[in-house]
């Protein structure tokens, strides 16, 4: 079992930036890939990011590329996704979560594809 408890959400001006973190504890932490995804009101909960087991790979969703960056420490278990440029169609409730895995790929983009969630954290951009 993992848990997952985001933080560092919060309102933010157009142009501004923010940096969410996510701690996990209950197991080896290297042992995940880790992604961010989100959902808007209304709206499916869609991909935005995923970081490779030891951090040297990532993939991106095609409208934060240049603008989102993950990142990963295995030595804090801490995941973080670096905010920049942010736009009003940002604004979602953001979930980090956890794909246990022997691969060092990057391609789980769906939501079914990983094993565990955190709570979110609510990260709104006013224009």
């Amino acid at each position: 079992q993992v848990q997952l408890v985001e933080s560092g959400g919060g309102l933010v001006q157009a142009g501004g930036s923010l940096r969410l973190s996510c701690l996990a504890s209950g197991r080896t932490f290297s042992n995940y890939a880790m992604g961010w995804f989100r959902q808007a009101p209304g709206k499916e909960r869609e991909f935005v990011a995923v970081i490779n087991r030891p951090g040297g790979s990532t993939s991106y969703e095609d409208s934060v590329k240049g603008r989102f960056t993950i990142s990963r420490d295995n030595t804090k278990s801490t995941l973080y996704l670096q905010m920049n440029s942010l736009k009003p169609d940002d604004t979602a409730v953001y979930y980090c979560a956890a794909k246990s895995t022997y691969s060092y790929a990057t391609y789980y983009t769906r939501t079914g594809e990983y094993d565990y969630w955190g709570q979110g954290t609510q990260v709104t951009v006013s224009s």
